[in-house]
């Protein structure tokens, strides 16, 4: 049989109140009140905490706090990756973001959903996966839903909601984020 974790990560239904996940959830918030309240600024003291928060990340991740997630291990970064201050990552499913990515302030990225039934949402939840490409811009306010892939080199505008996939090279804004147009490079 499957533990509750185990059915997370794998986008099935799963009991988040299960003890192993209540456990980790409240480890993650220890480490994250050593980052957004005892350091502040990302020290050197700032990163080794931000090392043990989100493990699957190279040395290059800069976070300006304050930052929020549920379990941090789920958030797989490239290089050169930026969260500016206020952004939310729901990990509950894997969060890959690829390399030279900036995230302007309060980003949401929710891999959490709930059952449409209210009798099936009291006591499960599950979650989709987000991908996020290299070279994006996504800006502020924007919310990423849960299950959306978003492709190289995009720009999200501020305020946004993606709740579909965006293609490579495209400028995608709105609620629901659309596509306004192909970004072609200006080298070009």
């Amino acid at each position: 049989m499957r533990t509750e974790k185990e059915k997370m990560i794998a986008g099935e239904p799963y009991l988040a109140g299960d003890e192993t996940l209540v456990k980790e959830r409240l480890h993650c918030k220890q480490l994250l009140y050593e980052l957004n309240i005892k350091e502040y600024i990302l020290s050197e003291k700032g990163k080794a905490v931000l090392a043990k928060l989100i493990p699957n990340a190279p040395k290059s991740l800069y976070i300006e706090p304050p930052f929020f997630c549920d379990y941090g291990y789920n958030i797989f970064c490239g290089e050169n990756v930026y969260f500016n201050v206020n952004c939310v990552v729901l990990d509950g499913m894997p969060v890959k973001i690829g390399s030279n990515v900036f995230f302007a302030p309060g980003v949401q990225l929710y891999t959490a959903s709930h059952p449409l039934d209210a009798e099936l949402r009291k006591s499960v939840e599950f979650s989709k996966p987000i991908t996020i490409g290299d070279d994006c811009w996504i800006g502020g306010g924007t919310i990423v839903c849960p299950g959306v892939t978003i492709g190289n080199r995009c720009v999200i505008g501020a305020g946004s909601v993606v709740t579909k996939d965006i293609p490579d090279d495209s400028l995608a804004v709105g609620n629901p984020a659309r596509v306004k147009r192909k970004i072609v490079p200006e080298n070009k």
